[in-house]
């Protein structure tokens, strides 16, 4: 079921130039003499002269206490006038107490602190005079200035859009005149798009000059439903400065002329209902051409439902045809895609071939040519390919795909195509590929490299980065992998996996078997010294070990944040060499003082040399 909000923004032109205006600093602090009698906090000028206090040195009433002071004696309200007050009127019995006014919650937020030294104080944000006055948008259309926007108190004087300048100043004297700026509402309704996409959901476009269209579909549970989304946008463009509307419904025609000609800030309608929701607003409602409004002003018809009964032949020749399809969109009956907004454009060349080609000669040619192309186009966008996809269509309409990776950011055409062309086996050209298309899903920034010039004493180390790719093109990525420290104390948990050409740090200072082992395994007849002595005897995998020589303990204990069954665990880890010469590294299960620590069992965790 498809869901589709329009987004209204009636004034964005004038309210877009109102946030640009205002003042991008902090008001600067009042002089002393237009400060309230009762400041918050006073201003610290850098000196150690606290200022005026508004609490006298030598005594005196505190300033919350309004009620006692000499001035308000005579204001304040006796028992007898507070009983004759309705009960509704009467003021609680928190302010009837010691205090005259009521205390803030003492877990209410602390405001901030305006007396810090260096800033000012928070005070409203002034008017500004100049939008006091009725304000008006032109752009040049031929030979004359004519209205492009108008803000509310302009448009509660008789100014519309489309009217002329010179009849606007003659209506209305103390006029403020702007030019428009169209470009700048655009950048602004785009910036807003990408931040619906972001936010809100996946697919958002730009409707025109003055909305957005967001497809809800499968996205509005996360906000807790429709009527939660739309009051929540609602709210968040409030906070900005702008004044919208918003309208659900199940298609972006019937979307788009609710949100405009609907009348309520927010209209959720149900599926099913657009065309009975529409039928009663104006034409114009439609999105039609100027000529199709002008004939059906000619013809008497000025609701959408006057177009439902005539039949399409006559509607088609008297209003175009595209008044058909705009009311059918409306209505559902025919589809209106929503071109979405991409946030970043994915770099992509294709080359269409005159005849099929089938030999591997032929297609390696076509990757050359599409590995050029590619290179072109991400210098143009200075970035470097990490990721790349060849697709292949053949005459029969299968495609086929082959994807490769680099280990690092790259736009080196002889390393592109060698490693393409490494690849060409696993295409099967059928009876003939007639497109090829290669696409580049991950790239990264790519910065020009200083090559030294001879200043640098000593050898640049070499680039494996090229050796890494081929030889991940032939075992595999998952074969190529390096050994980095992780922060932990258990030793299983203290190596992980990364990246080939990542620099392993942080390895700690005590000494670790070169291979561990990825689970400990039990050993079994071991004969061991409790507590602090390695085994003497021991059994692995079938086979009996006599130990010669051991060194330990190393106590690691537990982490105990992990998990409530680390609380108390404990390891001694012992280095150990046997009668034949292997070094290995085992532990035991417990201190064995304790028995919370461990079960006093012991297990191999790793071989040396």
């Amino acid at each position: 079921m498809t869901r589709v909000a329009s987004l209204y923004l009636p004034q964005l032109a004038i309210e877009r130039l109102r946030r640009s205006e205002r003042p991008a600093k902090p008001p600067e602090a009042l002089p002393v003499s237009l400060q309230p009698r009762f400041a918050t906090a006073p201003v610290y000028s850098g000196d150690d002269d606290p200022g005026a206090c508004s609490v006298p040195r030598g005594g005196g009433w505190r300033p919350g206490a309004r009620w006692a002071r000499d001035d308000a004696l005579s204001s304040k309200p006796t028992q007898t006038e507070i009983d004759a007050l309705p009960a509704h009127q009467r003021p609680p019995n928190r302010m009837l107490g010691r205090r005259s006014e009521p205390a803030d919650h003492p877990f209410k937020a602390m405001p901030p602190d305006e007396g810090a030294p260096g800033r000012a104080p928070i005070l409203p944000a002034p008017t500004v005079a100049a939008w006091e006055r009725p304000t008006v948008l032109i752009d040049r259309v031929g030979q004359k200035d004519v209205l492009t926007a108008a803000c509310p108190l302009a448009l509660d004087l008789g100014l519309r859009p489309g009217m002329v300048a010179a009849h606007a100043r003659a209506l209305v004297a103390d006029l403020d005149i702007r030019e428009s700026e169209p470009d700048k509402d655009r950048i602004w309704l785009d910036r807003l798009a990408l931040h619906a996409v972001a936010h809100w959901t996946p697919t958002a476009s730009v409707a025109g000059s003055d909305g957005l269209w967001l497809d809800l579909t499968g996205a509005s549970h996360l906000f807790g439903g429709e009527a939660r989304f739309c009051g929540r946008l609602l709210r968040f463009l409030r906070r900005l400065g702008f004044t919208a509307s918003i309208a659900i419904a199940g298609t972006p025609g019937a979307a788009h002329a609710l949100a405009r000609y609907g009348g309520q800030p927010v209209l959720i309608l149900p599926p099913g209902a657009e065309a009975q929701a529409i039928a009663d607003l104006p034409l114009v409602a439609l999105r039609l051409t100027a000529e199709a409004l002008t004939a059906g002003a000619r013809f008497g018809l000025e609701r959408i439902a006057d177009l439902y009964p005539m039949p399409r032949g006559p509607l088609a020749r008297r209003f175009g045809m595209m008044t058909v399809t705009r009311l059918d969109q409306a209505r559902g009956i025919v589809a209106e895609p929503i071109i979405p907004v991409v946030p970043f454009e994915t770099p992509r060349v294709e080359r269409r071939l005159m005849e099929p080609i089938g030999t591997a000669e032929a297609i390696g040619q076509v990757i050359g040519d599409l590995v050029e192309d590619m290179v072109g186009v991400l210098e143009m966008r200075g970035l470097g390919l990490r990721a790349a996809v060849l697709v292949c269509v053949r005459v029969d309409g299968e495609e086929q795909r082959i994807a490769f990776g680099t280990a690092r950011a790259t736009r080196d055409p002889k390393h592109l195509t060698r490693m393409l062309t490494m690849r060409v086996e696993r295409i099967d050209p059928g009876l003939g590929i007639e497109a090829m298309t290669l696409v580049a899903p991950r790239v990264e920034n790519l910065l020009p490299v200083s090559l030294g010039g001879g200043l640098i004493d000593g050898d640049r180390p070499p680039d494996i980065a090229p050796l890494v790719d081929q030889l991940a093109g032939r075992v595999g990525d998952a074969g190529l992998f390096r050994v980095g420290a992780q922060e932990s104390d258990v030793p299983e948990r203290a190596v992980d996996r990364v990246g080939v050409l990542a620099t392993p740090s942080g390895w700690p200072a005590w000494k670790r078997p070169v291979r561990l082992l990825r689970r400990p395994e039990q050993l079994a007849n071991v004969v061991a010294l409790l507590p602090d002595h390695p085994p003497r005897r021991f059994g692995w995998r079938g086979r009996s070990y006599r130990v010669v020589a051991g060194d330990g303990p190393e106590r690691i204990h537990g982490e105990w944040w992990r998990r409530p069954g680390e609380m108390w665990a404990v390891r001694d880890y012992f280095r150990v060499e046997a009668e034949s010469g292997e070094r290995f590294w085992l532990f035991r299960r417990g201190d064995g003082v304790e028995a919370p620590t461990g079960d006093l069992s012991w297990y191999m965790h790793g071989l040396f040399g």
